[in-house]
């Protein structure tokens, strides 16, 4: 907490305090400082039948002060500062959809702020102070650290900031049925998943995904039915700040750990998201997790599990496969065949997320048969094994694979499709991803016959100065891989195009901007074609 924010003494009711939960908190809690709230979140002075930090997260912001609510502030100004992210660009759409008159910031030109401008949003590249004028609420990511100075003279103005996920809570309220979908792989594949069977079911949601969907034309749709479907993140434990009724957890596995000390800290936030659940909410979770089902078992509420093993509510069985990795199975439920589902998108991984989204799809009144055949038109949301060009012979696909597990899976797809050889181009994302998981990275290529690393997508974070993707490749050739450093995308280009030939696959992975090699090697190939 700030000095400035830490001198003042700001007053909180027992009532507010109360509506997060009936009777939790103490008549000693009748007034509490920020610092002594901000002890409580860090779970310092916690006592026994005080209100739980996660309710306190829930009524007031991390720094203490009340919440500003966006409903306080309908048709004003919005400033979100980071409005290029997967996450805000697509809030951004959603107020504007809403009549909010909406401005932004961020570091670079993404590839996503031109849907937000399209829709009427003004975006300014490059954080300057005076972005912030005018504005009547800002928004900021939680990658925009305190010291930014949109979110420092938003401070000195007394202009109400929030975080992201709290914006996104806001804008679920007004749903009785609030899905939050989260795990450390597949959030976004199976948020598609499940909103494209919502809505062709005739459910007519509201969603909120971190990707595209043409199903939707986009990544947000402002609903009129009593549904929400939104991806739930843990980075920084943003999913804390969500008031689910149903909740899908895909798998907990070790990932942010430049927020968590460790995994068994990742697997008892988890357990934290799924507490918010209320008595009449249904929890649906991976069984075959060991970690998931440990935390599932401890809710009072309805619980459904899905999985590859038979010990789950629902599992697939007479699995078929093609050459190309696309599997056709039996939906069961409880034992009984509920339908026949044929995958549009290949792997095993997808299979498992087509699972939650059918489970969930149940719990929301879509029947087994009608999902199914809804899910089979199914081909994936964009930057998901998404082909982009075929050029001389040679596949190009792309996949938001950051991390060394989903890297591993993307490229177990590319292997079966590939005929020649599979090239995996890798862009590394953020340093202390690549600290903590520096092992994992070295052989998850190990598929590809292939692989190029970029430079270190640095992201929210400084370059350290000890660390670059050099050390990676050298890791990699001790694990036998054939790994070459390219650091910019015109030297992956150029080492691509002198070395593929006719039936190789190209790969690009990673969150950062790697999709935009995808897009200056096709920009390239149109301008030969055209002899330019």
């Amino acid at each position: 907490m700030d000095s400035a924010h830490g001198a003042r003494s700001w007053q909180l009711s027992v009532g507010s305090l109360q509506s997060a939960r009936e009777g939790s908190v103490s008549p000693a809690d009748e007034h509490l400082t920020t610092d002594s709230i901000g002890s409580l979140v860090c779970g310092e002075v916690i006592r026994k039948g005080a209100i739980s930090p996660v309710d306190i997260l829930r009524v007031i912001g991390s720094d203490g002060m009340n919440t500003a609510h966006i409903r306080d502030y309908a048709g004003g100004r919005i400033h979100m500062i980071g409005i290029g992210g997967s996450s805000m660009s697509g809030l951004a759409e959603m107020l504007i959809d809403r009549g909010y008159q909406v401005t932004g910031s961020d570091r670079d030109e993404g590839y996503l702020i031109h849907h937000v401008r399209e829709k009427g949003g003004r975006v300014m590249i490059g954080h300057r102070a005076e972005n912030v004028h005018g504005a009547d609420l800002v928004v900021y990511s939680a990658a925009i650290p305190p010291e930014n100075p949109e979110r420092a003279e938003a401070d000195r103005l007394g202009i109400p900031s929030i975080e992201r996920a709290y914006l996104l809570g806001q804008l679920m309220e007004g749903y009785s049925r609030a899905v939050g979908i989260c795990g450390a792989h597949g959030k976004t594949t199976v948020t598609s998943m499940l909103s494209q069977i919502l809505l062709e079911a005739g459910k007519d949601p509201g969603i909120h995904i971190g990707g595209r969907l043409d199903a939707i034309g986009g990544s947000v749709r402002v609903g009129h039915g009593d549904i929400f479907v939104a991806e739930a993140c843990e980075f920084n434990r943003s999913f804390l700040r969500l008031s689910p009724t149903v909740a899908v957890v895909l798998n907990i596995d070790a990932d942010h750990l430049d927020c968590y000390k460790n995994i068994d800290e990742i697997e008892e936030t988890f357990g934290q998201f799924l507490s918010l659940l209320p008595e009449d909410g249904i929890a649906i979770g991976n069984g075959d997790d060991v970690r998931v089902r440990r935390q599932m078992e401890k809710l009072k509420c309805r619980k459904v599990f899905f999985g590859f093993s038979e010990v789950n509510d629902w599992y697939p069985a007479d699995v078929e496969e093609d050459d190309r990795g696309y599997a056709s199975f039996t939906l069961m439920h409880e034992g009984c065949p509920a339908a026949r589902m044929k995958m549009g998108v290949p792997g095993d991984f997808n299979r498992m997320n087509a699972l939650a989204a059918l489970a969930a799809a149940d719990a929301l009144g879509v029947g087994a048969e009608e999902a199914a055949a809804i899910l089979a038109k199914f081909t994936g949301a964009h930057r998901r094994f998404e082909k982009t060009d075929e050029i001389d012979g040679v596949e190009i696909f792309h996949d938001y694979g950051h991390n060394p597990a989903e890297m591993r899976s993307a490229l177990s797809i590319a292997r079966k499709r590939c005929k020649g050889n599979l090239w995996a181009v890798m862009q590394p994302h953020t340093f202390s991803r690549v600290r903590t998981l520096f092992d994992q990275y070295l052989d998850c290529t190990k598929a590809a016959d292939h692989t190029l690393v970029t430079d270190i997508c640095a992201a929210r974070e400084k370059d350290p100065g000890d660390l670059n993707s050099g050390m990676l490749v050298e890791g990699m050739k001790a694990h036998g891989i054939d790994a070459v450093w390219t650091p910019g995308f015109d030297d992956t280009e150029a080492y691509l195009r002198a070395h593929w030939q006719s039936g190789d696959l190209v790969l690009t992975m990673g969150c950062g901007d790697i999709n935009l090699l995808n897009d200056q090697i096709h920009r390239h190939e149109t301008e030969r074609r055209n002899g330019k």
